[in-house]
Order: structure tokens, then C-alpha cells, then sequence
């Protein structure tokens, strides 16, 4: 049994941080109902990365709305609403991520919600907090990477800003979200009363830099400084921390005592003994490093490095990953099915529960697919 079967949950979320909370609750097992606007459903099922698609909806909804269920009702929409509220009496959690004073006007902010339903864990997710001028902007990943100073974070430093390669600020706020919510959960149970559960993108991409931010906070307002060497990869770190290109791929060395790495690599970097050097100099000394690993093919360093404990890897790519012997041996990856039998091969969760892995096998929803079941059980008294 999975902690969290028997739980319902309403999710009136859409894009990415809000659905992908939904998606680990879901896998915990919880029962994870989305709210979508009749037809066109959710906003996320025509939003693609690479332009893919299933079954008219976009690989990037399926990959975070597997294993959960779609009802389909107009808020606006008076006879709907009346379901809604319906359902909200029988739920235990109910999240969204519209702006402030949207739920407001429907009639479903927390302190109305409470009134149908007293016990309801109740979530929120904005992007910038509910007070001050930022309170009805966009909450959009990029936007957040670059007000908040990650972008300055990642690269080069003469490249300029960089966003990282994923939705990190949306991803993260959903992990808080679920943290949130758990939290709240063993709350409830304490007082038997409902509890709101708020965070925005801003705040939970703050809280990713919290080492970054307190070191600038602590350090006399010093802006990080990234390195201007390729594969140069930690503004706060010294050398010989970074990627290097080898013969025929490339390498990444973690921290370690960098004199003990240089007699390895067959280098004397006595010049440098001085650890303060190590920060002080570390462009020049990953320029050195550099000459020198170029010279072998990754495979031969990383035997003589990793023989003497010292921390390094391959740099791998998607498809030299997908073909490495623990992605079978874990399980990494499984198979999900949607209502059409149409099969997608996707991540798992990554938790495991008195060494059982968390898998389902639930591919995401058709919009309202699950309308005639939910009205049978919830809706006909």
C-alpha cells in the first residue's frame, strides 16, 4: 500500500510547478483529479518542447500528468460550479496556481472553501507572493532564472547571463509545494482543522541559491564571479572543479587537493601550494589542466584518477546514459499506457518505500475522460 492512497486530490493547476507536484502525490498514491476547462483542457497540453505530441496533447503534458485522472467543468459556468463545490466537500487536498484574486472572484479562496469543506488542505502557488506590485505579473521560468540572479550563475563569465537548460524555478516549487503539502497533511491531523499551504517560484528559486545568496549577503555584497575558461562550472568553487575536454570526450573533476591531482595528471603544480592560489588562480590553473587532459582519451584519466580516489567522470550524453547498465539495474525508466493503448516510455519516481519502487502505469488523461466515473461516485447522491 503506498502512503497516500486514499487521498484526493483536486488539482486546478496548469504548466509545470503546480501539475508536477500533482504528479508526485499521485505516485505516492494519492488520487490526483484534474480540473480542466471543457475541450481544450489544460493550457499545458498545447505547450510542446521539440513539438511532440500524444494523442493531441504535447509530450511535455503527458510527462508530468501521468497517473492522474481529468474532469472536465467550466468555473464560470454556474451548474459546474455547484459540482465543483461538490467535489471540494469530499476532497482532502485541493491546489491551484491562478493569479491572486482569481479564485476570489469564482468563490473558492481559502476562507470560502473552508466553508464547504473545514478539514481541506488547501495550496497555492503564485510567482511572486500575494502582496507588493509583483503579485499579478507572469510566473514564467525564465522570467523568475533572471530576476532572481541564477542566470548569472552558469557559463562563462564573459558569455554573459546563461538560464540553465531546464525549468528549474518551476520544478523546484513544486518539490516545495509537495513539502508543503506533506507538512500540512501531519498538521491536520494533529488539530482536525484545514490548513493553507502557499509558496511562489520566487521564493523557492531564492531558497535553490540559498549558499550563492548567503555567501553574497555575508561577503560584503561581492557578486559571484565565474570562471572564463571552457567548462569552467562553479562561480564559488576553485579549480581544479570543472569539465575538460579529453581526446575523444570529455571529463568532469570534482574538489581535492590539487596538488596530489597534478602529480597524477603527471603535472607539478608546486607554483600553486598556496590553497588561497587555488580560487585566486583557478582560470589559469584549469588552463593548465586543460593542455595537459586534452592529451588522452576520457577513459584513460578517469582509470588512474579514480585509482587513487580522486573524484572524476565521463561526461556523458542522453543516449550514452540510456545505454549504461544501471538504468536496467534500477529501473529507471517505465512504461505507461494511455485509455487508446498508445505506450510511452518515461522516468519513475525516484523514492523507494520499504524497497519497493514507486511506478505507475497510468499514462495522463484525455480532458474529462474520467467525467462519467467521478459524477457515478461522487456526484449522483
Amino acid at each position: 500500500m503506498k502512503p497516500l492512497e486514499g487521498l484526493i486530490i483536486l488539482e486546478f493547476c496548469q504548466f509545470l510547478a503546480g501539475p508536477s507536484a500533482g504528479l508526485k502525490l499521485a505516485d505516492l498514491g494519492a488520487r490526483v483529479i484534474k480540473i480542466e476547462r471543457p475541450i481544450k483542457g489544460e493550457a499545458c497540453r498545447q505547450l510542446s518542447i521539440k513539438d511532440l505530441f500524444v494523442d493531441d496533447s504535447s509530450l511535455l503534458f503527458h510527462t508530468i500528468n501521468r497517473n492522474k485522472e481529468s474532469f472536465a467543468a467550466d468555473l464560470k459556468n454556474p451548474d459546474d460550479l455547484v459540482l465543483i463545490k461538490k467535489l471540494i466537500a469530499k476532497a482532502d487536498i485541493m491546489t491551484h496556481n491562478f493569479r491572486p484574486g482569481v479564485m476570489e472572484k469564482i468563490g473558492l479562496d481559502f476562507d470560502q472553501t473552508l466553508a464547504i469543506n473545514p478539514k481541506i488542505i488547501y495550496g497555492t502557488i503564485t510567482g511572486y507572493g500575494n502582496k507588493g506590485p509583483w503579485a499579478k505579473k507572469p510566473g514564467q521560468d525564465l522570467l523568475l532564472q533572471s530576476l532572481s540572479g541564477l542566470s548569472w550563475l552558469s557559463g562563462r563569465k564573459s558569455q554573459g547571463p546563461v538560464p540553465f537548460g531546464l525549468a528549474v524555478a518551476d520544478l523546484m516549487c513544486g518539490n516545495h509545494f509537495v513539502q508543503g503539502i506533506l507538512a500540512a497533511l501531519l498538521k491536520r491531523a494533529k488539530s482536525g482543522k484545514g490548513v493553507l499551504v502557499e509558496v511562489s517560484l520566487l521564493e523557492s528559486i531564492l531558497d535553490v541559491q540559498f549558499e550563492a545568496i548567503t555567501s553574497f549577503l555575508n561577503d560584503g555584497g561581492q557578486l559571484p564571479e565565474r570562471g572564463d575558461v571552457k567548462g569552467s562550472a562553479h562561480a564559488f568553487l576553485s579549480a581544479p572543479y570543472g569539465v575538460y575536454q579529453t581526446q575523444d570526450s570529455y571529463l568532469s573533476l570534482a574538489m581535492g587537493d590539487l596538488l596530489f591531482i597534478g602529480k597524477t595528471l603527471g603535472l607539478d603544480l608546486s607554483h600553486y601550494a598556496d590553497k588561497h592560489q587555488w580560487f585566486a588562480s583557478r582560470d589559469e590553473i584549469r588552463e593548465i589542466l586543460s593542455e595537459k587532459i586534452i592529451t588522452k582519451k576520457a577513459d584513460y584519466w578517469i582509470d588512474l584518477l579514480q585509482k587513487e580516489g580522486i573524484w572524476c567522470g565521463k561526461v556523458l550524453n542522453y543516449k550514452e546514459l540510456d545505454s549504461q547498465p544501471f538504468v536496467d539495474e534500477l529501473s529507471l525508466k517505465q512504461t505507461v499506457k494511455n485509455s487508446d493503448g498508445k505506450s510511452l516510455v518515461t522516468t519513475r519516481s525516484p523514492i523507494q518505500l520499504d524497497g519497493d519502487i514507486l511506478v505507475s502505469k497510468k499514462a495522463a488523461p484525455k480532458v474529462g475522460e474520467d467525467n462519467e466515473n467521478i459524477h457515478k461516485q461522487f456526484l449522483n447522491d
